[in-house]
């Protein structure tokens, strides 16, 4: 039975499957996006219902700028699409969004919808949606390292570089109110790989893969996971 006394504070997700989803339903790639899109809104409700503090999605990655420009356009038209017409139940369910990730260089009328989604749930208390766009996470590492590079050449700082520097000039970190590492990475379609999400976040994240593809993943198959990960014993490198 899931414990909601013991949920994990931090889940992401590599949403992953949508195309091969789309294959197997005999429909367009970007009819798979979209029914992918359906599937997140439920987790983003399903988590905040059960008093998840923080949602990280792989929504768009740096490497995913090499599929075809009908597709790439397509996915921007459906976050849109999903901006304009689920705003109004997020800020609803007091949900604030954060975005990681450069989204500098989307598609103007997504950058805008992200942006107008950001200042309005600014103020929100409740679960925090942050979605990965546009984001790799060797890219976050070394622009943490510049910011580091930058701040010495400037006289800011001074001594050894440390962990937590370093942490705190990801995106996770300071411009993003210090998220804290993921408890607990799911990764849909059967691929069991983190594919540069949250590689420094990571180190010692629990990691559950399963077969499903992304849209006919459910809220109860995500509960599902969320109980074999309240099974586990976390040390955390120590011993019991």
């Amino acid at each position: 039975m899931l414990d909601l006394d013991r949920m994990p504070t931090h889940v992401a997700v590599i949403m992953d499957g949508n195309g091969r989803w789309a294959k197997r339903n005999n429909v367009s790639r970007l009819s798979g996006h979209n029914a992918g899109m359906n599937a997140m809104k439920e987790i983003v409700r399903r988590a905040s219902d059960l008093g998840i503090r923080y949602l990280t999605v792989y929504a768009f990655s740096t490497e995913n700028w090499k599929r075809s420009e009908e597709e790439v356009s397509g996915i921007f038209r459906l976050l849109v699409k999903f901006v304009r017409l689920d705003l109004a139940e997020l800020d609803e369910k007091n949900v604030r969004v954060r975005a990681l990730g450069d989204y500098s260089v989307i598609p103007a009328a997504a950058k805008k919808s992200l942006e107008d989604t950001l200042e309005t749930t600014k103020d929100n208390t409740g679960m925090q949606f942050n979605i990965a766009l546009n984001y790799g996470s060797r890219n976050e590492i070394t622009r943490a390292v510049n910011r580091i590079v930058q701040d010495v050449r400037e006289g800011r700082l001074q001594g050894e570089v440390t962990e937590e520097m370093i942490s705190r000039r990801l995106y996770t970190g300071e411009e993003c109110g210090n998220i804290p590492d993921p408890d607990l990475i799911i990764r849909t379609s059967g691929e069991e790989r983190l594919s540069n999400f949250l590689l420094w976040q990571s180190a010692y994240s629990e990691f559950i893969f399963t077969d499903t593809l992304w849209p006919d993943f459910t809220p109860e198959e995500f509960e599902t996971l969320i109980e074999r990960y309240q099974s586990r014993d976390r040390r955390f490198g120590g011993r019991k």
